[in-house]
């Protein structure tokens, strides 16, 4: 019995810590995810419309093809937000939440895939720095399919390393290893169904390291890795098939043409730099230290993972920039390595390189370089810091509304900065561990503190604050939530937000005249004034963003 404890003590204890650093985890993201300031709209474009087909989804009862012509994107997103309306009803929070879950646990995927690569402190830290870069919460918080693609891409990342793992301790259990490989595949297929033909992109990125396992393993020459992939790739092939035999050869059609306009067409002027700019504006200041980070993976010989580390964020990198279509948000697969290799360029300016990237002699120039630059680091940000208070005060006395709604967050970054230059004075206080944890957390909880203003002032959650105050109003919200309402060919980003916030849509009509009388209508202003010469009574209920409400007499 003394010796089965013996044997179960160390496990026990392992899955204590893991646990622990899941909850702490927990603890460090949920806040950020549901800080809001009460106020919740949409963003137009493009969470909006994948909110309305969802709900068209749902009130035609209709999930395979509830269109008029063939759809240019697979559905699975629709089907995760509809279904999510069923449990909840349809509103804001059924649109987000499936984000936010799988956000979260992508966060634990990534914990896992850099213990597996790196090691449990790197891995932890990695799994912080994910959790607070602006542009994967912003997502997380947003009704879209792109936190569902990365999710599973990072699952699918994670089953393979676990079966090379596999395969190397017991090298006898085929089976074992076989449904890992199964279970990887079935992740890349089912991304088709839930982000179109995107999930090519990380797929391609992803072949330095397939080509890499393959050498050692034949993971490419393993069917089981393939039939996964067929098996995930089903409820894609049944939807198009279904769609052929309702619309004929169109559905396959605009899929691909839609991918091949998305390749083709460049927008709002982002050019093939667009994302050299973008990408570290929207992860600062991990992007930095990613750079360091990346330096080191590929100088140092021992680390066994390069063309994960490495090969995945370059080769998706080269492939989002010659893409003619340049968003922020066809980046987000690069947030996970981006916080990775920061995490690995910290871990080098701390207490050094460690765990599977082995530790090397250090002369003494090496540690004098490492602590110069943690000495401009930290006076560096605290000037800045400096400077944002003295900012923000300054914002104080200035009479514009607009303004005094940064000044908080101002002053809480700001304040937040000074942690840095404040924990590296007292650097001689603390015994080495405890330093270089204060001075992370220096970095860490800045940003957190940012991003956490950002949400509570309504930044990730309020995206169309006056139209949501105008269906909010006494007068107009009584109508939208009993009337039935008509729409007079509403179009473009506030026609997103009228199909979406208007309850019991009467009908879709072209022409003003063709509103029944007694019956309410949206309409663009323009038209009514086309309509005026017409001698049709109306009753304006409220106007915003050029719509108006009204009601026919």
């Amino acid at each position: 019995m003394l010796h089965l404890d013996q044997n179960i003590r160390p496990l026990w204890l392992k899955l204590q810590s893991r646990q622990s650093h899941y909850v702490a985890l927990l603890i460090w993201i949920l806040p950020l995810l549901l800080f809001g300031s009460g106020n919740n709209s949409l963003m137009a474009h493009d969470e909006g419309l994948y909110a309305i087909r969802a709900r068209v989804m749902l009130d035609s009862g209709e999930w395979v093809h509830p269109w008029t012509s063939p759809h240019h994107k697979t559905p699975g997103i629709y089907w995760i937000i509809a279904v999510f309306y069923k449990l909840f009803g349809v509103n804001e929070f059924a649109v987000r939440l499936p984000s936010m879950i799988l956000g979260t646990l992508s966060i634990f995927i990534l914990y896992e895939i850099g213990r597996i690569i790196l090691y449990k402190k790197i891995a932890w830290l990695a799994a912080a720095i994910f959790s607070v870069e602006f542009l994967w919460l912003q997502y997380c918080r947003l009704g879209t399919p792109d936190v569902s693609m990365v999710f599973l891409v990072l699952l699918a990342i994670l089953l393979l390393l676990k079966a090379e793992i596999y395969l190397k301790n017991y090298p006898k259990r085929y089976i074992n290893y076989n449904t890992l490989c199964f279970l990887g595949g079935f992740c890349f297929g089912l991304a088709l169904f839930v982000r179109s033909l995107m999930i090519v992109l990380p797929i391609i990125a992803l072949l330095p390291y397939l080509i890499d396992v393959s050498r050692r393993q034949r993971l490419l020459k393993n069917p089981a890795f393939y039939f996964g992939f067929l098996v995930g790739l089903i409820p894609t092939i049944i939807w198009l098939w279904l769609n052929y035999l309702h619309y004929g050869s169109g559905s396959l059609s605009q899929l691909l043409n839609f991918a091949l306009q998305v390749g083709s067409k460049e927008r709002n002027g982002n050019g093939i730099i667009f994302y050299m700019w973008n990408v570290p504006a929207k992860s600062f200041p991990w992007f930095f230290f990613a750079l360091l980070g990346l330096f080191i993976v590929i100088r140092r010989q021992s680390v066994e993972y390069k063309s994960l580390l490495v090969g995945f964020p370059v080769v998706l990198f080269a492939e989002l920039s010659l893409v003619s279509t340049r968003l922020s948000h066809y980046s987000l697969c690069l947030f996970p390595f981006i916080a990775l290799l920061a995490a690995v360029g910290l871990d080098a300016l701390t207490l050094g390189v460690t765990g599977k990237i082995n530790r090397q002699s250090k002369d003494g120039s090496t540690l004098l370089l490492k602590t110069s630059i943690k000495r401009y680091l930290s006076y560096g940000f605290g000037i800045i810091g400096i400077f944002l208070i003295i900012t923000g005060v300054i914002t104080l006395f200035i009479g514009n509304p607009e303004i005094h709604k940064y000044t908080t967050l101002i002053l809480v970054v700001g304040a937040g900065w000074l942690i840095l230059p404040i924990v590296w004075i007292n650097r001689h206080r603390y015994k080495a561990r405890a330093f270089f944890n204060y001075w992370l957390a220096g970095w860490l909880i800045p940003v957190w503190l940012g991003l956490a203003v950002l949400g509570y002032n309504g930044a990730f959650s309020d995206y169309n604050p006056e139209f949501r105050s105008f269906i909010q109003s006494q007068t107009v919200a009584p109508i939208l939530q009993s009337s039935a309402v008509s729409l007079v060919d509403v179009s473009g980003k506030t026609g997103v937000l009228i199909n979406f916030y208007t309850k019991n849509i009467a009908e879709r009509v072209d022409s003003f005249r063709e509103v029944s009388p007694n019956n309410y209508a949206w309409i663009e202003e323009s038209k009514i004034n086309e309509s005026a010469n017409s001698r049709i009574l109306y009753r304006v209920i409220g106007k915003v963003k050029q719509y108006s409400l009204v009601q026919v007499l």
